[in-house]
């Protein structure tokens, strides 16, 4: 406990001072950073097949649980002539020291509440372990010993009142840290450029009757977000840039006043993560606003032998884009409005990337401060290094919302239903086929929603009469309006993409 109440205070006092030296001395969170960079792909592909949208929050509790283990054992270790746990903690310190320099900090102050949260933690553990509060009178009377001081109490009641003490100042220099540096004053008072292109209306009959699906239109906290960032950035519109440099005729530097000159469009686009499983939810969509980004590569003059776009986000995380898919005619977009309100932090404030018909890893860069015109055979992105293709394209793909998996349902009329996808190419049909223990189904046409455009998914329908009371499977796939139809072959979301036929096994009663 002499250990765990150290590092509780070690780690406290450094949250506490990194709130008032800035965001870039804080080295839990470049602790964070530096394992899910150092974390192999398989293990974040499984990381976020099993946590989803809470997969940062996985994390911190993990990386909290290995700190307190070690802490524990740096206890243990400790003895007044042999500070073995004090070593530890200073080793985990100098740890901290170099994932903040990893992380873009710069000596000396960057360090310095690594350095105090330290001090202040080998202090604890040697205060804590010199024996003073469990050391007993040299000469105890023995007719007084109901009035001898309970020093195994004092001692617990010191170690839980430090550890407390750790735990309070970690959480007043997180309250601290993040009304700092929070951007969202400057979110509330921007107001949407007007839209010169605004996307067509979205009718009534793109959601199906008499089932219960998803909105065709994700709201803001609804919308899914996975990416790489344990602490979600802050940058404001003042501070931001967006740099267009490599195989470039000449480079140009963007600030957010100067994308006023562009044409605002509006766009219902549908975004997928490659780590989406079959039958998953990381898939989400929206009406985005922004500029198109071929208008603004256009003043660089991009070389014709260039074949990718290396975007940049301000924490450093990459993506590699084809340039075809950022200057066709699927208008790819800088947005900076979701569903009619600036962007949300979390989902990439003041300026993100939106490219139909792409995975995320490949498209879809948040916080996003530069873009480098490159090659494929010259340069890797975040993803790419980790074993997952190059390109991205998303692949036909679709979902039984109802019934749930083991659901029961009584006789009669029932209407069952879920989504289709196959952004920039769009759904053109849907089949459902349902089996029983004793009988394979036939295909059947499910009823689809109105088709709005091929960027967005489509949601789908199944009226069934059910009869036959026991257990069944219902199956689904979809065709593109290129006339292919989703494989039944299932793949694992690495390295391009799941595929594959989402089924349910339910039962009517």
């Amino acid at each position: 406990m002499a250990g765990i109440a150290a590092a509780a205070v070690s780690l406290g006092i450094t949250q506490l001072v990194a709130a008032f030296v800035g965001p870039q001395s804080d080295s839990r969170t470049a602790v964070g950073s530096s394992v899910i960079d150092l974390t192999p792909g398989p293990v974040k592909e499984w990381a976020i097949t099993t946590f989803g949208t809470a997969d940062k929050l996985a994390l911190s509790i993990l990386v909290l649980a290995v700190i307190a283990v070690i802490a524990a054992v740096a206890g243990s270790m400790e003895r007044p002539r042999f500070p073995i746990g004090s070593a530890v903690i200073v080793a985990a310190g100098v740890a901290g020291c170099a994932a903040v320099l990893s992380r873009g900090g710069e000596l000396p102050m960057d360090v310095v509440p690594t350095v105090v949260g330290t001090v202040c933690g080998v202090v604890v553990l040697r205060l804590l372990t010199s024996g003073r509060f469990t050391d007993t009178p040299a000469e105890p009377d023995a007719s007084d010993a109901s009035d001898e001081p309970d020093h195994g109490r004092r001692l617990s009641l010191i170690t839980l009142g430090l550890l407390t003490a750790g735990a309070v100042s970690g959480v007043v220099g997180v309250v601290l840290s993040r009304a700092r540096t929070s951007v969202a004053g400057d979110r509330d008072a921007f107001a949407l450029p007007a839209v010169d292109v605004a996307a067509p209306p979205i009718p009534p009959t793109v959601q199906p009757k008499g089932v219960a699906l998803p909105s065709f239109i994700t709201s803001n906290d609804d919308f899914y977000r996975i990416d790489t960032a344990l602490t979600v950035p802050q940058l404001s519109r003042a501070e931001w840039r967006l740099k267009i440099h490599g195989m470039v005729d000449h480079e140009v530097t963007y600030r957010f006043e100067d994308l006023d000159r562009f044409e605002v469009v509006e766009k219902v686009v549908t975004l997928t993560c490659v780590s989406n499983p079959v039958g998953g939810n990381l898939i989400s969509n929206a009406r985005w606003t922004g500029y198109r980004v071929r208008d603004l590569l256009a003043d660089s003059g991009v070389h014709p032998d260039a074949d990718m776009v290396l975007s940049t986000s301000s924490d450093g995380f990459t993506a590699g884009t084809p340039v075809e898919a950022l200057t066709d005619r699927r208008d790819a977009l800088l947005a900076v409005g979701m569903n009619g309100q600036p962007l949300p932090t979390k989902h990439g404030y003041p300026a993100r990337l939106v490219v139909p018909g792409l995975y995320g890893y490949v498209s879809a860069t948040k916080w996003v401060v530069d873009l480098e015109i490159t090659r494929f055979d010259k340069a890797e992105a975040y993803w790419t290094r980790l074993g997952w293709s190059p390109r991205g394209p998303i692949k036909t793909e679709s979902r039984i919302d109802v019934p749930r998996s083991g659901q029961e349902v009584a006789r009669g009329p029932v209407t069952f239903g879920g989504v289709a996808w196959a952004q920039n190419r769009g759904v053109k049909t849907v089949e459902v086929r349902i089996d029983s223990p004793n009988k394979q189904g036939t295909w059947q046409q499910a009823q689809l929603g109105a088709g709005y455009s091929n960027d967005a998914w489509r949601l789908w329908s199944f009226p069934w009469q059910a009869e036959d009371v026991g257990s069944h499977k219902i199956s689904v796939r979809a065709t593109d309006n290129t006339g292919t139809t989703q494989t039944d072959q299932r793949a694992d979301p690495v390295p391009d993409g799941a595929s594959g036929w989402h089924s349910v096994d339910f039962a009517v009663q």
